[in-house]
């Protein structure tokens, strides 16, 4: 036991960087709290506090630290993601110009990226085409279709 006490540092140290490592994969934060509680385990054995009592504490502190400050952080790591949408999320609500007559059976739309999509009008707008050269606001995607309803043009103001 006494080479425990005496190179008790070394297995703090080591623990830590494992916990540390753990955590870059995971980004859970749990690894994280048990790397802060092993280094209050550390801190108390440089004050000469016993092997178990060392550990009695890190598992304490590690614990509490996972109780308490880990929800907050959890928070705050999953409402600072990436805002930009992607994928079909950044099409749905975008513009497009109509390349091919769109009817509710299919049509070609072009997009404001320079894309080239199948699309369908949607169920929900009673006409029955749009013309080419039209614009149309994508509302859903079904597979590789984009499905569209026309763009209300407004009257210019008198």
């Amino acid at each position: 036991m006494d080479v425990l006490t005496q190179y008790g540092w070394i297995v703090w140290l080591v623990l830590i960087l494992v916990f540390v490592i753990i955590e870059v994969f995971t980004l859970e934060m749990t690894f994280l709290m048990l790397a802060l509680g092993s280094v209050v385990g550390l801190l108390s054995g440089l004050f000469g506090i016993p092997w178990w009592a060392q550990f009695v504490i890190a598992a304490v502190v590690s614990l509490a630290l996972v109780l308490t400050l880990r929800p907050p952080l959890l928070r705050m790591l999953r409402r600072s993601g990436d805002p930009a949408r992607s994928n079909i999320d950044a099409l749905i609500g975008a513009d497009a110009a109509v390349v091919r007559t769109v009817t509710p059976a299919g049509g070609r739309i072009r997009l404001q990226s320079g894309d080239i999509w199948s699309a369908r009008l949607s169920p929900i707008t009673e006409q029955n085409d749009v013309a080419v050269g039209q614009r149309v606001l994508i509302t859903g995607v079904d597979g590789a279709t984009a499905v569209v309803v026309p763009t209300e043009r407004s009257a210019p103001s008198p």
